[in-house]
């Protein structure tokens, strides 16, 4: 048994190293999407790490189990990514019993899983935040309407940029913020308790809001929508003023409490972390094979797929003389596509059409508007709810797909 503890080091990490190695190609998709995210995450989770009683090795096993049978059925990679990063959190945790909560919170903030979640939201997001603008200035100054993430003003459109969602800022945000409580918590050799932290992030979402909606009040006040110096001025100025300035302040209010706890260092679970290093293991060979979409999978007949051509392995177009179909997996949002292309989402919302719901677009590029109708199919069904469907793929394991026709209007 004593054996067991002095080599415990070596029956980790090695094993660990393996792991990783195995899984290269999931381990460099997750890192590609924010590395310096991810690596300073995992590097603050070793320096900020502090004893503790509360047997979070339970906590990461269960995790990892679901996020692995998600992983394996709905062939997702961001989640086996998320695994991989908690395992390393779980050996660290069994070697030295230290874990951190808040760099904990920014592993999942930095994961792409989080990533993906945000690109469903993004457009709603910003068009929340553009409407508050709106109903904020309209008494101020000659805004005469909104729509979607456009105003008018004396006739001119200003149009919101992508970056004015604020994902950036809000992963930044919530990084600086567990950087101050790190360096607080050393600072005072004391720790911040669970409900402190997770306190202490919704303020920090809040306050990122809050400078979301003065960045885009000071962009239309300005009339400095255009991608520019003095844009990227605007956005650090309410980083700074919004965010930064006033976490500094409410952290001198804001102190831990808990003495450092002293535990006795025991025998790592070895048990645990076998299951997991096999259950990882197969996920991660899963991960290697083909995946299949079965895209054009009983497909309604009034798409001719002979007129049609892979884009790519994920995306299937078919061109008629008045319409534009694309038959995708359900990560291509058509938001976000659209947007990356240059599109200007004038309007967006949920509208029925024979009794189903689908997503109405109107959009603009060059001068010309479209019309799109998107939805998400399943077993002859159409949905409008991106975690519905996928709820349905996990659960009875049907082919779904994203359809998108677009049309010029004007």
């Amino acid at each position: 048994m004593n054996w067991w503890y002095k080599n415990k080091a070596s029956l980790l990490i090695a094993p660990l190293i393996l792991l990783l190695t195995i899984d290269y190609n999931t381990l460099n998709f997750g890192v590609a999407s924010d590395f310096l995210g991810i690596v300073f995450s995992v590097v603050l989770f070793i320096f900020g790490g502090r004893k503790t009683n509360i047997k979070v090795n339970y906590i990461l096993f269960l995790l990892i189990l679901i996020f692995e049978f998600v992983s394996y059925r709905l062939h997702t990679r961001s989640l086996h990514f998320l695994s991989l990063l908690l395992m390393i959190c779980l050996v660290y945790y069994e070697l030295t019993k230290k874990f951190s909560f808040i760099a904990f919170i920014c592993i999942l903030l930095f994961s792409s899983i989080f990533n993906k979640l945000f690109e469903h939201l993004t457009i709603e997001i910003k068009q929340l935040l553009c409407q508050g603008v709106f109903y904020s200035l309209k008494n101020f100054i000659p805004l005469e309407c909104f729509e979607g993430v456009n105003f008018y003003i004396n006739g001119a459109k200003i149009t919101i940029d992508t970056a004015c969602m604020g994902l950036s800022m809000f992963k930044t945000g919530l990084l600086f913020g567990a950087v101050f409580l790190t360096f607080e918590e050393k600072k005072r050799d004391k720790n911040y308790t669970v409900l402190q932290i997770i306190f202490f992030c919704l303020i920090v979402i809040v306050l990122n809001i809050i400078s979301n909606y003065f960045r885009i009040v000071s962009l239309v006040l300005l009339n400095c929508t255009q991608e520019n110096f003095l844009h990227h001025i605007i956005g650090i100025l309410c980083f700074g003023i919004y965010q930064i300035i006033p976490m500094l302040l409410i952290l001198q209010y804001l102190k831990p409490k808990k003495e450092e706890v002293i535990t006795n260092l025991s025998m790592p679970n070895y048990f645990l972390i076998s299951i997991l290093f096999i259950i990882i293991m197969i996920t991660g060979f899963e991960m290697k094979q083909q995946k299949r979409d079965y895209l054009l999978e009983d497909l309604n007949l009034n798409y001719d797929i002979k007129k049609g051509e892979w884009v790519t392995n994920e995306v299937f177009k078919i061109k008629t003389a008045h319409k534009l179909i694309y038959i995708k997996t359900v990560s291509h949002k058509p938001l976000i596509c659209w947007t990356g292309n240059g599109y200007k989402i004038i309007k967006s919302e949920e509208i029925s059409i024979k009794n189903e719901k689908i997503w109405y677009n109107l959009m603009e590029k060059n001068n010309i508007q479209y019309a799109s109708y998107w939805w998400y199919e399943c077993n002859g069904k159409k949905y409008t709810s991106f975690i519905e469907v996928m709820l349905m793929k996990l659960l009875y394991n049907k082919p779904i797909r994203l359809i998108n026709e677009t049309l010029v209007i004007s």
